[in-house]
């Protein structure tokens, strides 16, 4: 029989079961859940000044005058004998409930604060929270290593907890909190850095999301040109801040940048339309450019034919042929297409091969004949060793 004010075995049983399930869906064993609960409770209790005994018996006595409020407002409304009957069910149900929250660090009252800390509520049609605009804004100028994902049929960044509680706790974060007149909430600790977090979905700037399959039920096929790494997800109803958990973007930025380009494309298209109505040296001096722009353009296809006349020549009088300006349709930068001057035409077939022999035989490779230098590079001609089998070292 159990002590009074203490839970029976069925009790605890099933405590011991629904603790070990809150573990087992968070991926951790009851006792690393158990001291992540102890660690947690101690954090806010040092937050309160308080000692961790001190936060649970504070825990304790909240929920006894819960209870209580609740069996007096329940008194006050039935009067009838069956009313006293419920009325005592309802008292030895209390207390059981009452027995639960008595049970130490280690199950009711640490698992109360866990959900406090990791469930955060959403608030929707709430105006968003200065605070959490000014994190969100310091979080979107950090590299949070954000991967896109679909939302909706919407294209999203989506980044994971632990990076943006990362970025929270670097010192960046801490100076920037330190400048005058800034709107960013201290941290001192990783609570209050999960703290700082739940700014972001409680103003809606950022939610929690899981992975879902968009083809999910139907029958047909997934589609082959689908691209890899690229998630559908929705959005999850407990927003908690797991540190693998991942969270979308719901906050855009500052749009004064996409503002000021739609406006100087607005101007632009009026000045296009208004052409008529410039001035005379201005109308001249477009067509000056455009006419400038046509001759670059003419000259350069002049250069191209030029350039592949005197190779056609100079492959049958100076084989293997000359080309101007080798690098001139590589990929490459604009300066770095005219050098350099000239360069030899090189056989592929025969430049791969001399590349595996220099690599079998160790030694560096040559400059290509596209060096930048005006004369041709010289080649190095590694010596092959006559490793095959004689007549003498045979008989022997």
């Amino acid at each position: 029989m159990a002590a009074p004010g203490q839970p029976n075995p069925q009790q605890m049983a099933a405590m011991q079961q629904q603790f070990a399930a809150e573990a087992a869906k968070r991926g951790m064993t009851p006792e690393q859940f158990a001291q992540k609960q102890r660690e947690q409770l101690t954090a806010d209790a040092a937050k309160l000044g308080l000692s961790p005994e001190q936060y649970v018996q504070q825990l304790r006595m909240r929920a006894m005058q819960a209870h209580q409020k609740q069996m007096e407002a329940q008194q006050q409304g039935q009067a009838s004998p069956q009313g006293e009957g419920q009325q005592q069910q309802q008292q030895q149900q209390q207390q059981q409930e009452g027995q639960q929250n008595q049970q130490g660090q280690a199950s009711a009252p640490q698992q109360q604060v866990q959900q406090q800390t990791h469930q955060v509520p959403v608030q929707p049609g709430q105006p968003a929270d200065p605070k959490a605009l000014a994190v969100a804004n310091f979080l979107r100028s950090q590299n949070l290593k954000p991967r896109t994902c679909i939302l909706d049929g919407q294209r999203k960044d989506m980044f994971k907890v632990k990076r943006a509680i990362r970025a929270i706790e670097s010192p960046a974060y801490a100076k920037a909190a330190g400048k005058k007149n800034s709107l960013l909430p201290p941290v001192t600790d990783r609570a209050s850095a999960e703290n700082v977090f739940k700014l972001l979905p409680l103003s809606l700037l950022a939610l929690r999301v899981s992975k879902v399959d968009p083809h999910a039920g139907h029958n047909h096929a997934k589609p082959k040109n689908r691209t890899k790494g690229l998630w559908t997800v929705k959005i999850e109803q407990h927003q908690e801040t797991e540190p693998l958990m991942h969270y979308v973007w719901l906050y855009e930025g500052p749009q004064w940048k996409q503002r000021a380009l739609a406006a100087a494309v607005v101007v632009g298209i009026f000045a296009v339309v208004l052409f008529p109505l410039w001035p005379m040296f201005m109308r001249q001096g477009v067509w000056y450019l455009s006419v400038g722009m046509m001759g670059l353009l003419g000259l350069f296809f002049a250069m191209s034919i030029f350039r592949l006349i005197l190779f056609c020549i100079t492959v049958f009088t100076v084989p293997p042929g000359l080309w101007l300006f080798p690098n001139l349709f590589e990929d490459v930068g604009f300066f770095d297409s005219f050098k350099p001057l000239w360069g030899w035409q090189e056989n592929k077939k025969k430049k791969s091969k001399k590349a595996k022999s220099e690599d079998a035989q160790g030694v560096e490779p040559t400059s290509s004949a596209k060096s930048t230098s005006a004369e041709p590079a010289t080649s190095l001609t590694p010596v092959k060793r006559d490793l095959t089998a004689r007549v003498e070292e045979a008989e022997e």
